[in-house]
């Protein structure tokens, strides 16, 4: 039987077979070029990779290049400063206190500030201890500010 909490199962599969499907016939060079190309627009991996999957018809990069995405910038020296799902969390909470400034008595998302800062902090503790963040790199919080 299934637990109440249960989610449903829509979302999306990584293809079952690792390797390089043989119906791609695009080389591998194009490949990085293009993933250079839309890093220099702006563009973030994640975006990257849902670009040449939707309008290039290229599932995963890895298996065809024999690196990911982030490998080939870090090799063309196309480098953010900090990562894209720190970076995202980072952004959320600045959405979240220019919103509790304007309503200071918003509760809930004071408890959102406080939970996504937590994030924020476990996401820095693990890229500190991987070395892909500088060890004296801080992110200063904000949601006590609002208590």
């Amino acid at each position: 039987m299934r637990k109440k909490t249960a989610k449903g199962k829509s979302h999306s599969k990584r293809p079952a077979n690792p390797e390089a499907p043989s119906w791609i016939n695009v080389q591998p060079e194009v490949i990085e070029k293009m993933i250079v190309e839309l890093a220099k627009k702006g563009y973030s991996q994640a975006m990257i990779g849902q670009i040449l999957r939707d309008q290039e018809g290229i599932p995963l990069v890895k298996p065809i290049l024999g690196k990911s995405i982030s490998q080939v910038l870090k090799d063309h020296g196309i480098e953010k400063r900090i990562p894209d799902d720190l970076e995202a969390l980072i952004a959320h909470a600045e959405r979240t206190i220019k919103h509790l400034e304007q309503h200071p008595k918003d509760k809930a998302s004071l408890r959102g500030l406080e939970i996504t800062e937590s994030k924020i902090h476990r996401l820095v503790k693990y890229y500190k201890r991987k070395g892909i963040l500088p060890p004296d790199w801080k992110y200063k919080p904000r949601a006590a500010s609002f208590i």
